[in-house]
């Protein structure tokens, strides 16, 4: 006899600011602290926890909009509590706040499906790798160079993470000779058997980008991430070259159509679990991406996105970001391990496996939007 799936009851949001230990900044932004918001589901007996690093409006979206269209729901059913919504969400508009919102839901009700079934979240979500690569990302145009050599040194020679990735384009491109200096300084202190990647968050032109990317090859630079803005498309694909390094865009995919527009532009589509969409949205961007034989990798969200990663065939790596994995170090019990280079989502815990540490991050919640 089958028994009914229990319907879900409830969802709450919670939202946490935690300070950066000091000021932080890449080519075009520059912040001070890191909001997290965080979603728990309730389905008779099994909680679900997901969350997505955004703001606290997100919070009163959860409990309100989203919460009234899943309420009711299987929650075995993740894709359709997922349909329901974004039919629920129309007229508010997919993009931004609005998918991050939607991606904590749909992570914490993946997640409680998989606690329900006592399976790990990854062998639900159909998994295909043992372990994936990852590699450290912070270098943050705000460090000096002792700052940036103690993280690289920590990175590679402490954690054995054999791939790394600092941040270039600072001041809006305007600093070349910095962002040049600091590549120079990166290869020196990793040596020339780690894997060297850099990030402009958009901040060149397109001429200033083809013209750096010549001394990049000279460092041995593999991964170009966002060199121009990623809403230039055109200017995405005028960079890329068959003698490298990748170009690589995606994080700011909030949905599919995004994603479908941009693949011919880049080498490699970056997806972020915790803004695209949620689990969900994830594999259809992955398959959309495995269709045009592009690989994905994981944008942030490190222990989230492990999950996904292990499940999905034409993965490359996922970016364990310097300030997320301090965070969900924090705040969460059960993360995973990047020494090594490589995670392995445990085989023998039910979902993902993370728990929110209450006493830890009552520190840092938010009340109100304040």
């Amino acid at each position: 006899m089958t028994v009914a799936a229990p319907h879900l009851e409830r969802i709450d949001a919670r939202a946490y600011r935690v300070p950066t230990p000091s000021p932080e900044a890449d080519g075009t932004l520059a912040w001070d602290s890191t909001t997290l918001v965080v979603a728990k589901v309730r389905a008779g007996d099994t909680d679900g926890l997901g969350w997505t690093y955004a703001d606290f409006s997100c919070v009163p979206l959860i409990e309100g909009k989203l919460a009234s269209a899943v309420v009711g729901q299987p929650v075995l059913d993740p894709p359709a509590c997922w349909t329901a919504m974004q039919h629920a969400i129309r007229n508010l508009g997919r993009a931004g706040l609005v998918s991050c919102a939607l991606s904590a839901v749909d992570i914490a009700i993946w997640d409680a499906a998989a606690r329900l079934l006592d399976v790990p979240l990854s062998r639900l979500l159909g998994r295909v790798h043992d372990e994936v690569d990852v590699y450290g990302s912070g270098g943050f145009t705000s460090q000096d160079d002792d700052e940036l050599v103690a993280q690289l040194d920590h990175w590679v020679r402490k954690q054995r993470i054999p791939r790394v990735k600092i941040k270039i384009g600072e001041s809006w491109g305007s600093a070349v000779a910095r962002d040049i200096g600091r590549v120079r300084l990166a290869r020196e202190t990793i040596g020339d058997d780690a894997a060297l990647y850099v990030d402009a968050n958009g901040g060149y032109s397109v001429g200033r980008a083809r013209r750096i990317a010549k001394t990049l090859r000279e460092f041995g630079v593999t991964w170009f991430e966002e060199p121009v803005s990623s809403d230039d498309l055109p200017g995405l694909a005028q960079l890329r070259t068959p003698d490298g390094p990748d170009i690589a865009a995606g994080e700011y995919g909030y949905d599919l159509p995004y994603f479908a527009r941009m693949l011919p532009s880049v080498d490699c589509l970056q997806v972020d679990v915790t803004r695209c969409g949620g689990y969900t949205e994830w594999r259809r961007v992955a398959a959309l991406a495995a269709a045009a034989n592009r690989e994905v990798s994981a944008h942030c969200a490190p222990n989230l996105s492990a999950h996904a990663a292990a499940a999905t065939p034409n993965f490359r790596h996922i970016e364990w970001f310097a300030d997320h994995d301090r965070i969900e170090r924090e705040l969460f019990y059960g993360g995973l391990d990047p020494s090594g280079g490589r995670v392995a989502p445990s085989m023998s815990t039910a979902g993902h496996g993370m728990r929110l540490h209450a006493d830890a991050a009552a520190e840092y919640a938010v009340k109100e939007g304040r």
